[in-house]
């Protein structure tokens, strides 16, 4: 979502939170739980999130989940996934965000967004206009939205799916997302591992923006 971090292929895989992914291995973000290992929001091990019943592509090759444990309270962590136009503030990659609608966010309300995407071996370097549309949601608990990425001679149609859940010690945030298109098709392993370092990049902004608001008794 914005600005490069580092460069070559380390800095595609942060700058990528929407972008491409991984099934594989290596190691998850500090306090995140394997998705194959451990359950969420209710499911079983190994089952997909849903969000009033909806949940990503099934069979799409490019996916990846997981999730972590934030120690702030449910509100904090709802408002700063959900003020849609702050996410520059405390997500790097995110360069900017415009609201197509006004309000909470709601089932229909819509929004884009742009990050710059550095080359890497399949893509070349372009900037991504992004335009995600709110199709499942539940204030404090789930949201799902959907929508084409689109960049030069790149376009990606995603699914993104977000769940929420009290547990010991705050609030497990888990996430799944799939990409589906011809130029992510073409190379499954990078755009995996690309979506993989992206959402747990995510995860990890996320923890450390409101882990902090909260330290400093914001909400």
């Amino acid at each position: 979502m914005t600005g490069i971090r580092t460069t070559g292929i380390r800095a595609a895989l942060f700058t990528v939170p929407v972008v491409l992914g991984l099934l594989g291995t290596a190691a998850a973000p500090v306090g995140a739980v394997d998705s194959r290992a451990a359950g969420t929001g209710g499911s079983r091990p190994g089952e997909p999130l849903t969000c009033r019943g909806e949940g990503v592509v099934p069979d799409a090759l490019v996916r990846h989940r997981t999730e972590i444990v934030i120690a702030a309270p449910l509100r904090t962590l709802w408002k700063l996934q959900t003020d849609v136009e702050r996410w520059p503030s405390w997500q790097a990659p995110v360069e900017s965000v415009e609201r197509l609608d006004r309000g909470p966010l709601r089932r229909g309300s819509a929004f884009r967004w742009t990050m710059p995407i550095p080359p890497i071996p399949s893509i070349p370097a372009t900037r991504l206009d992004i335009t995600s549309t709110v199709r499942q949601i539940d204030p404090h608990s789930c949201i799902r939205w959907t929508g084409p990425a689109i960049g030069e001679g790149l376009r990606i149609e995603g699914v993104h799916l977000w769940t929420f859940t009290r547990v010991r010690g705050g609030v497990r945030v888990s996430t799944e997302e799939t990409h589906t298109g011809p130029q992510v098709e073409a190379d499954v392993p990078t755009a995996n591992a690309l979506l993989r370092e992206g959402l747990e990049g995510w995860l990890r902004d996320l923890k450390s923006a409101a882990e902090a608001r909260t330290h400093d008794g914001l909400r």
